[in-house]
């Protein structure tokens, strides 16, 4: 049985400038979690961390967190994917490339079950931060994309956790955003160039000889 007060309680509060303290990690900190952690939520949690992998992001893992009985899933995923595939629409257009190529739609082949009468196994609905999340894709620095990008994946988390203080909501809430810190503490303009070509090879499909410029 989790002891959600206990976990709570003693986790440090989180900003986007937050600094682990001495001998602290991200893995350290999970480990301090799961500890206090049911078998049930652990796998949850797990669930949440395996988004966190990129390799991971196919439309199995979204069609299986769109279908999650916990919310913060369903709903952290769904933004998520959403927020990917206006990354790839943009990385499209950068490269001259038809927009919805190698875009995660949830299309299903007609043999699957759970297909809706359009065919589609999941679909992202409506993304209400589409304009910030443009707005963020078109800034000239490097940095600030990112910066835009985080400081609107924390206003989602927020939005998800309310009224969520100790259960298993709070600690996935808690979780993406250590995961958003983690990212930031080594974060550097070489860096941000890293992550933008990151960016360009997480699309799939080819782009041997297509050339790009970093601004």
């Amino acid at each position: 049985m989790s002891n959600f007060e206990y976990i709570i309680s003693s986790l440090p509060y989180l900003t986007l400038d937050y600094k682990y303290e001495d001998g602290q990690g991200f893995y350290t900190v999970l480990e301090e979690i799961k500890e206090n952690l049911g078998e049930k939520d652990t796998e949850t949690l797990d669930f949440l961390l395996d988004g966190f992998n990129a390799k991971k992001l196919d439309a199995d893992f979204y069609a299986s967190a769109l279908k999650s009985p916990i919310a913060f899933i369903r709903e952290y995923f769904r933004f998520d994917l959403n927020l990917r595939n206006a990354k790839v629409r943009y990385l499209n257009r950068v490269l001259g490339r038809p927009e919805d190529q190698d875009v995660v739609t949830g299309m299903g082949t007609g043999e699957e079950e759970d297909l809706d009468i359009d065919g589609y196994r999941f679909t992202g609905g409506e993304f209400e931060e589409d304009l910030k999340v443009q707005n963020a894709l078109e800034s000239a620095s490097l940095l600030d994309r990112e910066q835009f990008l985080d400081d609107i994946t924390w206003e989602k988390i927020d939005s998800l956790e309310t009224f969520h203080y100790f259960d298993i909501t709070a600690v996935l809430a808690y979780v993406a955003k250590l995961h958003i810190v983690d990212r930031w503490l080594a974060l550097d303009e070489e860096k941000g160039r890293e992550l933008f070509r990151k960016l360009v090879q997480e699309v799939r499909g080819t782009f041997k000889g297509v050339n790009y410029t970093e601004e």
